[in-house]
């Protein structure tokens, strides 16, 4: 699959070593302590909602599910509460999947927009009803971080199936 739709280089397949690996990394990400200020993104949420996108046979609601009640625990919040909105957002990322990746790299950020921005919503709908204080509209400034990192992700998270293929002279492709 190319990184945008008008793209002419065929990738190499992805490995799921290192799709699992980023995963993680997010995961890692996501339990530094900067991630109380207003802003910044989930990275376990936008790690998963790409390869939901790019590989949703490899990533599915199983590991949005798993990650999820790891988020859980290392946040200290309410159980289930970031299994279910990334289990749903696993769900709706692979259901958009085939129509978000014929689209330039800009507007498929615009289409993920919605998911990221849901989720944060159901997290925060989910806290404020179990007795949280409500943390203010800056709460909400994370799903746009996101979607503005949309296109350097993409690139970053592809980088390595742009390895080039052994040569033939023989074989023009």
């Amino acid at each position: 699959m190319q990184p945008t739709f008008s793209s002419s280089r065929i990738l190499l397949p992805a490995r799921p070593w290192f799709v699992h690996l980023t995963l993680l990394l997010a995961f890692v990400l996501n339990c530094l302590p900067s991630r109380a200020w207003p802003g910044v993104p989930d990275w376990v949420a936008l790690v998963l909602c790409f390869w939901s996108v790019r590989e949703f046979r490899l990533v599915g609601m199983g590991w949005g599910f798993v990650l999820g009640l790891a988020m859980d625990v290392a946040d200290g919040s309410l159980m289930g509460q970031h299994a279910l909105a990334y289990v749903l957002l696993a769900y709706g990322a692979a259901a958009l999947a085939r129509r978000v990746l014929w689209f330039p790299l800009l507007t498929q950020a615009l289409h993920v927009l919605p998911l990221l921005f849901g989720i944060q919503v159901l997290q925060l709908a989910i806290r404020t009803w179990s007795g949280a204080e409500f943390p203010g509209l800056a709460y909400l400034l994370s799903p746009l971080v996101e979607t503005l990192l949309w296109v350097p992700a993409t690139y970053l998270l592809l980088l390595p199936q742009y390895q080039p293929v052994e040569r033939d002279a023989n074989r023009p492709i």
